[in-house]
Order: C-alpha cells, then sequence, then structure tokens
C-alpha cells in the first residue's frame, strides 16, 4: 500500500496551501505548471515547507483537514518546529 504526505506550499504572496498526495515533489510540479489546484493557478507555490508522511489516504485526509483548520500563526509554528522557517525564507519571484 502507498504512503500519503501531507504538505504545506508556500506561495509568493506569502500565503500558505495545504494539501496531500503520494509524491509531493511531482505534486508539487504540477501545481507550480498551474495544473495543481485553483488557489495555486492564481497564488504561484515557490516552495515545500512542510511535509509529514502519513500510512494511509484516510490518514493524509484527516491530518490535511486539521492543519487548514489552524490559524496562519499555528501553520507557521508548525512549519519552524518542523526545522524550516517560512519568515526567515527569501525570495525572488
Amino acid at each position: 500500500m502507498k504512503g500519503y504526505s501531507v504538505y504545506i506550499l508556500e506561495c509568493a504572496d506569502g500565503s500558505l496551501y495545504t494539501g496531500y498526495a503520494t509524491d509531493v515533489a511531482k505534486r508539487f510540479a504540477l501545481h507550480q505548471s498551474g495544473k495543481g489546484a485553483k488557489y495555486t493557478r492564481s497564488h504561484k507555490p515557490v516552495r515545500i515547507a512542510y511535509q509529514e508522511r502519513l500510512a494511509d489516504k484516510q490518514a493524509a485526509m484527516q491530518r490535511e483537514w486539521a492543519i487548514k483548520h489552524l490559524t496562519r500563526q499555528q501553520k507557521l509554528k508548525l512549519i519552524k518546529e518542523s526545522g524550516t522557517d517560512v519568515a526567515a525564507a527569501k525570495f525572488s519571484g
């Protein structure tokens, strides 16, 4: 059985997008190409800020739902605690 990951993308405008996938790198490439999700078509993702591996699709969907209901500050704290600090990142786009 394939494993799933929940991820948070940071977009060029500083917004955060949360999703789940079996292959986060491939999904990120789809988002960047404008074919990933409606939100990321107008908010270009610049990096994968957070990734969490889960055992199955149901667990990933539940975790995605939980993360989507966090405040922005709680999401930034989650990212920071994982070792990736969005606030400290610098982008050219």
